[in-house]
């Protein structure tokens, strides 16, 4: 039998507790503890019984014993580290990806990391990781080539994008310009006097292609009303730049009577605004956002969005998914479609608005 005083005693003196002493306290050997804590035990593994993998867990407690993280991926090949590579930490949907990631990874035993470098590339070349996920890649050659010399080194990717197709890496779709359709259908059945509040590359890039501010400007051509230039209001990727463009929209003279907001972040921004400058939401303005995001359902009046069902929690465990997978997988495309969430940020129940002349 250990002696279990001495083995406890060297676990809570200053020396940094180790695996041999885990062995000791439990009565087993070192492979035994090694074993256990390389995930296998019990039920998953045919070498060490429950009440053994308890007695070793137990005594780890005991001593405040931690495996050694860089040991444990030479031995096993993980690293027990799922990346995320957030372009804007502070916009609501990034927040809710690192939470509903990081509450899945830790039911899992694994640890998130966040990289807040946008050059995600050099990132993930120096840190090992077990998955890595990134929520703007981008598409045109460079990253593609990026993304390929990382898969060649067998590092596993998770990527959201509405253009990219799995190569190696599994793809996120969740295709906005659809749920961004139904924002302005929802808008136009009460209003005919729509801004349109969005980000500064959404608004130039509507002249070169699809963009979330083209359902603005086709459905309002298609209702017969005009776009009034001076109701597009840009804006920086910040809060305060949203805030900022939302104050001056709705301070125009002739302001509109609805927003349509290209992300739920400009969407609170732009309430955050009217309440600001005393106006009623939604009795003064309406406010529609996109994202689907938690945040809009703890903003005063609650925020009318678009965006798909569960997405964060489904999406983390495709994630933390691909981390436990045994082999890699050789990507899949995974699709979230989108639907309409009404908020109190808008007026169901105002009668219809008079239609403005073109």
């Amino acid at each position: 039998m250990p002696r279990t005083s001495d083995a406890v005693a060297r676990g809570n003196g200053r020396r940094r507790p180790t695996l041999r002493m885990v062995a000791e306290l439990a009565g087993v050997s070192t492979a035994t503890v090694s074993y256990v804590f390389s995930g296998r035990s019990g039920s998953d593994g045919p070498g060490v019984a429950e009440e053994t993998a308890k007695r070793v867990l137990d005594a780890a407690e005991r001593l405040n014993y931690r495996p050694n993280s860089a040991a444990r991926a030479m031995r096993t090949g993980r690293s027990g580290m799922v990346q995320l590579s957030l372009h804007m930490l502070s916009d609501p949907w990034s927040l809710a990806v690192a939470d509903a990631v990081n509450a899945e990874a830790n039911r899992h035993g694994l640890t998130t990391l966040i990289l807040a470098d946008g050059d995600w590339h050099t990132a993930l070349d120096r840190v090992e990781s077990d998955v890595a996920y990134l929520d703007a890649a981008g598409a045109d050659g460079d990253a593609r080539v990026k993304l390929a010399d990382l898969v060649d080194r067998g590092q596993r990717l998770v990527v959201f994008s509405e253009t990219l197709e799995p190569e190696g890496y599994d793809v996120i779709r969740s295709d906005a310009i659809p749920g961004c359709y139904l924002a302005m259908d929802h808008l136009l059945e009460r209003h005919t006097a729509i801004g349109c509040l969005a980000a500064a590359g959404a608004v130039a890039g509507a002249e070169r292609g699809v963009t979330r501010v083209t359902p603005y400007l086709e459905r309002m051509r298609e209702h017969g009303l005009r776009a009034d230039p001076r109701w597009t209001a840009a804006f920086a990727d910040t809060q305060a730049s949203a805030f900022s463009a939302a104050v001056e929209l709705l301070s125009a003279p002739e302001r509109p009577t609805a927003i349509y907001a290209t992300t739920d972040f400009a969407a609170i921004a732009a309430i955050n605004a009217a309440h600001m400058l005393g106006l009623r939401v939604p009795h003064d303005v309406a406010v529609v956002g996109v994202g689907n995001t938690p945040d809009a359902r703890l903003v005063a009046p609650t925020l009318t969005t678009v965006g798909p069902t569960d997405f964060y929690d489904r999406q983390a465990r495709i994630i933390v998914g691909r981390a436990l997978d045994p082999e890699p997988s050789g990507g899949q495309l995974h699709e979230f479609p989108w639907s309409l969430f009404p908020g109190a940020s808008t007026d169901l129940d105002a009668p219809p608005a008079a239609r403005r002349p073109a």
